[in-house]
């Protein structure tokens, strides 16, 4: 009985995650190379057969028996040489059927170090992983050896590698930490809607409860945060924000903007265009930083928003009421279906068309026709106005250091 190369046969299965019966296979066909080198000859019926149970090998050329260990040293690294290469294809096989299977998993690893900006990250059994930059977090830098957890985005086979591309910065990264932290996440009992992130920054999740003595905001939320800032902490301080799901788009849309307190929306089906109304004081946290809230509750919720103050509403309103009158047969019961309608200036009226009109007011062609020429015409007159304007800014901005000039001489 072989018991040396059951041993090493074991080995090596357990070690390299191969099939045991797949490694047998490989030495066969790797001792059969090497007598093909010991006598020269490639049209001979050459068998080689292992007993899996004894470790016994058996090799027959044109039936008649051969001893396999007398070849000599040439086919003995012959032999090696492709015993390595069928273990490595096996070792591929092996890390590509694990990992492709992990796909969209989270997975932690060793930082091993950086390449051209691709983070090399060594995973289980000497498998590594590559993260790209625009995988990467941005503004975090990881240390040889640190221990991170990341996204498994995309498992690629080539003949010399298995490349597993791994992310930190895809919205899927975000749900799975929070299947990690939050239990009722896992149990499907609260339920990721939708999500929006910029990566880094901030992050917008809105969740739903299947089940109504759970709250989905305070689960996920946990006591006095703490259920979050784990999740926050993993992202190295990007800013989370839990939104309550709800099927009307007003609620979603109110709800996204948070913080902010919204006053008033205007839905325009036909322009997928959400009017948000704020008051002075809640703007800028609708907007927020470089516009990234009022951004990712777009994103969020799948509407176009525009955040209005209480008097560019009244404004907006005051022009396509004038706009409106001015077109025969319209009155004041077409403006108050226009906003009906969602279309609250002469620039959605523009935008609209003809044809949403006179499906949804039940009007004419003609009269449909006149309120859009009239919103294109009115909306012609106020881009002229506004790059009067800016033109009139410019100069004065310009004509005022020289005043300033003038003024210190005569001083």
């Amino acid at each position: 009985m072989n018991q040396e190369l059951l041993r090493i046969v074991d080995n090596i299965a357990r070690d390299k995650n191969i099939e045991r019966e797949s490694i047998f296979v490989d030495l066969e066909e790797a001792m059969i190379s090497a007598a093909r080198k010991h006598f020269g000859d490639t049209e001979s019926d050459i068998v080689v057969n292992i007993d899996r149970d004894t470790g016994e090998i058996t090799a027959l050329k044109d039936d008649e028996q051969i001893d396999i260990r007398r070849l000599g040293r040439i086919p003995a690294q012959t032999a090696k040489q492709v015993m390595i290469q069928k273990i490595r294809a096996d070792e591929r096989d092996s890390i590509y059927a694990e990992f492709v299977q992990r796909k969209g998993e989270i997975i932690s690893g060793s930082v091993v170090r950086y390449e051209g900006g691709t983070l090399i990250i060594n995973l289980d059994r000497w498998a590594e992983g590559f993260m790209p930059k625009g995988e990467q977090i941005m503004g975090q830098t990881h240390r040889p050896g640190e221990r991170i957890r990341c996204l498994i985005l995309d498992v690629k086979e080539s003949s010399s590698q298995v490349k597993i591309i791994l992310s930190r910065t895809h919205p899927d990264f975000i749900k799975r930490l929070f299947e990690l932290e939050v239990p009722e996440v896992t149990e499907k009992i609260i339920e990721i809607r939708v999500l929006a992130r910029e990566a880094g920054y901030r992050t917008k999740v809105a969740v739903a409860s299947l089940d109504d003595k759970v709250d989905p905001v305070g689960a996920c939320v946990g006591v006095r945060g703490s259920r979050i800032k784990n999740v926050v902490d993993e992202l190295g301080g990007e800013k989370i924000d839990i939104v309550r799901w709800n099927e009307s788009s007003q609620v979603l849309v109110a709800n996204a903007l948070m913080p902010a307190k919204v006053s008033e929306i205007s839905l325009c089906f036909e322009l997928g265009r959400a009017t948000v109304v704020v008051d002075e004081d809640q703007l800028s946290l609708a907007i927020g930083k470089h516009g990234q809230n009022v951004r990712l509750a777009a994103r969020l919720t799948g509407w176009d928003i525009d955040i209005l103050t209480p008097d560019e509403y009244n404004q907006g309103v005051e022009r396509l009421t004038k706009c409106v009158k001015d077109i025969e047969g319209a009155d004041d019961t077409m403006v108050d279906k226009l906003i009906a309608l969602g279309v609250i200036s002469v620039l959605d009226l523009d935008d609209v068309g003809i044809e949403p009109l006179i499906n949804e007011l039940d009007i004419d062609s003609e009269t449909a026709e006149k309120l859009v020429t009239g919103a294109a015409e009115e909306v012609t007159r106020l881009a002229d106005e506004t790059k009067q304007k800016q033109a009139e800014k410019e100069l004065a901005e310009q004509t005022e250091p020289v005043n300033n000039e003038k003024g210190v001489q005569k001083q």
